[in-house]
């Protein structure tokens, strides 16, 4: 699940309760065993909460959702080049179907990793060269020494991605803060329109600050300054303990609520959603307060009208991360674009209706190829 600010905030709700009744629960047998609590419902009590706390998900998830016949795993099978740029970070870039294929480079969101791209390897790879990369301190990319997640740091690493794409001109896909990091490579280097990039599909992603573009936008726009920079700048030096609360509501199941609130519209399979909550609980905070602090500096909305490679727009329906109302805006904003809505699709609709979105993608690279 990609973090915006909604998710890091519903994410790490989830880790403190997690961690509130793991405490409760040892508490509760504490003071069983040294006699202040004595019935015995208190010591099933406690054992229960922690029981809980340490494999909840084996009971919640079977109760959200049904099994898949092809649900998503963590693999990692194509060729394997190491990029290393010039501060510090090594960038992992993965290369699967024919090398004479027509090639798309994959920009997950912030958050998940390349891993995220499962469905689109299988179905895409057969005809076109897909290349996936993991963004800086995500996967097995490292981390930048200065600690800089710009989004123009980020567009910088995309495009020496594309320098090693091959001959062919190229299709840029990002979903997401992956769909920022392709607006801003067009901000920054637009003599690659047209001979480099041949397209861009943009994929629940938004121009602007995320903030503004999200649910809640009036409530989070006014809490950015007093409160979520804060939390952020605090999230980065906790980074040990919220990964530990992170991975405590994984195992405990809470970590599901926020991933389907936020990523999902219920036609989504067991394995999709424990999928997305386990490459969730992956990302290191710190690298995830500091790229989500970068985005409250984006805004590509003067850059819209000057892309002039054709634009393909993908949103769901009830996409409560980044509205469907930015996506509209790209496509009259931009020169040459056309919008395709998947229903029912949240933010993670390029899991949850991967047949779909494989199809549009598909027929909207073979007719610009």
């Amino acid at each position: 699940m990609p973090f915006m600010p909604l998710n890091f905030l519903l994410v790490w709700l989830m880790g403190l309760l997690s961690f509130g009744i793991l405490g409760g629960g040892i508490y509760i047998l504490y003071e069983w065993y040294i006699g202040e609590l004595v019935a015995t419902s208190y010591l099933v009590s406690g054992i229960l909460m922690v029981l809980w706390s340490f494999g909840g998900r084996f009971i919640s998830l079977p109760l959200f959702r049904r099994p898949g016949t092809d649900e998503p795993k963590p693999t990692r099978t194509g060729t394997v080049q190491r990029l290393k740029r010039p501060d510090g970070t090594v960038l992992q870039v993965e290369f699967y179907g024919p090398e004479d294929g027509q090639p798309i480079i994959l920009s997950h969101g912030w958050g998940p990793n390349s891993m995220v791209w499962y469905y689109v390897k299988q179905q895409l790879s057969n005809r076109f060269r897909v290349i996936v990369w993991d963004l800086p301190g995500l996967g097995k990319s490292t981390r930048p020494r200065n600690s800089d997640y710009s989004l123009e740091k980020l567009a910088r690493d995309l495009e020496a991605v594309v320098a090693i794409a091959g001959d062919k001109p190229v299709f840029l896909l990002g979903h997401s803060m992956g769909g920022m990091i392709s607006l801003t490579f067009c901000r920054l280097f637009p003599e690659h329109l047209g001979r480099r990039v041949a397209g861009l599909i943009l994929v629940d992603t938004t121009y602007t600050n995320p903030v503004k573009t999200s649910i809640f936008t009036g409530l989070l726009r006014a809490l950015q300054k007093p409160l979520l920079e804060p939390i952020l700048r605090i999230a980065s030096i906790l980074s040990p303990i919220l990964w530990l609360m992170t991975w405590q509501s994984y195992l405990n199941g809470s970590l599901y609520l926020s991933v389907e609130i936020s990523g999902f519209k219920g036609t989504e399979t067991r394995g999709q959603l424990d999928f997305s909550a386990f490459l969730s609980a992956l990302g290191s905070p710190r690298v995830l307060a500091l790229g989500t602090l970068a985005m409250f500096k984006y805004d590509e909305t003067k850059t819209l009208a000057g892309i002039s490679v054709p634009v393909l727009v993908i949103c769901g329906n009830s996409d409560i991360v980044t509205l469907p109302a930015a996506s509209q805006r790209m496509k009259a904003e931009l020169p040459e674009a056309e919008l395709i809505t998947l229903k029912p699709g949240g933010h993670m609709a390029l899991m949850e209706k991967n047949q779909q979105f494989a199809e549009v993608i598909r027929a909207f690279c073979a007719s610009r190829s």
